[in-house]
C-alpha cells in the first residue's frame, strides 16, 4: 500500500503533524508495514535496536515479565503513537517487550537507514529528541502520581491521559477499549481495587463499563477527581 494512504492518519498526531515536511516525506518513503496477529511479539527486552515504529491500526502492549513470571503493563500504544526512539539515541538494546494487542498494522522505519537520514540532516534529532522528551515528561507525572494521589484520582488521571492519547490525540476519544485487568497493571493495583473504582464511577454517571470497553459520559468530572 502507497505510504500517502496513512499520512492523513498520522497528521492526526501532535508530534508527526508538527515535522518539517521533508521530515515527514522522508519518513514515509523509508517505512515499510508490519503486520502482527494477536499476542505476536515486535521486541523483547534485550533485543538490539530495530528504529522507530508508529501505529496504524490496533495497539501495542508494552511491559515486562519478571522471572517469577509477573506481567508489568507500562502502556498501550494505539494509533497514531509513535514508539521505540529510545534505543535510537544510546544504540542499547531494547528495555522491554512489545506484543500485539488483537491484529496491529505498524509502520517500521529500521534503525540504519533512519540513522543515515539523521546523519544526512542532523537538525531532526531535535525532533525526534522531542518525542522522547514528551515520554520522560509522562514518566516523571506518573512516578509522582504513584506517591501521592490516592488511587481513584490515578486512575481518573490515566484514562483521561489514555483517551488523549498521551498528548496525541485532539479531539480526545470517549470510548477506550481498554480491559480492567490491562488498565489496574498499569497503575499497580490489584484488579478488584480498579473493578470497585470503576463502578463508582459508573454510579456517578463518569464512565459506563461494558466488556473490554470503558466509555467516558462526563470528562469534566472526570478531570477534576484527577486533580485531587
Amino acid at each position: 500500500m502507497d505510504m500517502q494512504v496513512w499520512r492523513s492518519r498520522l497528521d492526526k498526531g501532535q508530534w508527526f503533524s508538527h515535522l518539517p515536511v521533508p521530515l515527514q516525506d522522508s519518513l514515509l518513503a523509508a517505512a515499510r508495514v508490519r503486520r502482527l496477529s494477536p499476542g505476536q511479539r515486535l521486541f523483547k527486552r534485550g533485543d538490539p535496536p530495530c528504529g522507530l515504529y508508529a501505529v496504524l491500526e490496533g495497539s501495542v502492549r508494552i511491559g515486562a515479565v519478571s522471572e517469577q513470571g509477573k506481567e508489568a503493563l507500562l502502556s498501550l500504544v494505539e494509533s497514531p503513537h509513535w514508539f521505540g526512539e529510545i534505543c535510537l539515541f544510546d544504540g542499547q538494546p531494547r528495555t522491554h517487550d512489545a506484543f500485539g494487542l488483537g491484529h496491529c498494522v505498524l509502520l517500521h522505519i529500521p534503525q540504519t537507514v533512519l540513522l543515515r537520514l539523521l546523519d544526512e540532516q542532523p537538525a531532526y534529532w531535535r525532533q525526534l529528541a522531542l518525542l522522547m522528551s514528551q515520554k520522560l515528561r509522562l514518566t516523571f507525572i506518573n512516578l509522582e502520581q504513584l506517591s501521592l494521589m490516592p488511587t481513584a484520582a490515578r486512575l481518573a488521571h490515566r484514562l483521561l491521559m489514555i483517551a488523549e492519547g498521551y498528548g496525541e490525540i485532539d479531539p480526545p476519544r470517549r470510548v477506550l477499549q481498554l480491559p480492567q485487568e490491562q488498565l489496574a497493571s498499569m497503575l499497580s493495583l490489584s484488579r478488584q481495587t480498579t473493578n470497585q473504582i470503576l463502578k463508582d464511577l459508573q454510579g456517578q454517571g463518569i464512565v459506563n463499563l461494558k466488556y473490554g470497553e470503558i466509555e467516558i459520559l462526563d470528562v469534566e468530572r472526570l478531570r477534576k477527581l484527577a486533580i485531587i
